[in-house]
């Protein structure tokens, strides 16, 4: 059982990077701060409680499943077309870098908790 401590490590680390590339759009202004944007809390939060709480079922599966697959999906929404987020984020402005680099890092975990997750779903059927 290995596999699981390193999915949840792994979907630990991509809810952390998604937290901060959250926090660094909304301080961008890229996002709303506003209640409205609150949905992500809730979806943060379930992500968080399946990681925790019910990654030995199989729904908790499902759900980091669906989690990771948000998260791999990232960089693939925000450095499409011309320039970042569409030409939003100019690339040399401030903190560009470290913007760009919780895409990559929150695409990567994410993958990784993708595979991880369907491993342990897989091995759950024999």
């Amino acid at each position: 059982m290995k596999h699981l401590l390193t999915l949840k490590i792994t979907s630990l680390l991509s809810i952390l990077l998604f937290t901060l590339h959250w926090a660094d759009e909304v301080a961008r202004g890229i996002e709303p701060g506003t209640l409205a944007a609150s949905g992500g809390l809730v979806i943060l939060f379930v992500w968080l409680f399946a990681t925790l709480v019910l990654a030995d079922r199989r729904w908790g599966l499902v759900i980091v499943l669906l989690g990771a697959i948000l998260a791999a999906g990232v960089p693939v929404l925000h450095m499409r077309g011309p320039g970042l987020v569409g030409g939003r984020v100019g690339a040399s402005g401030y903190g560009v870098f470290f913007w760009v680099w919780t895409n990559i890092a929150l695409g990567v975990s994410g993958m990784m908790s993708v595979a991880l997750t369907v491993h342990a779903l897989l091995s759950r059927r024999t």
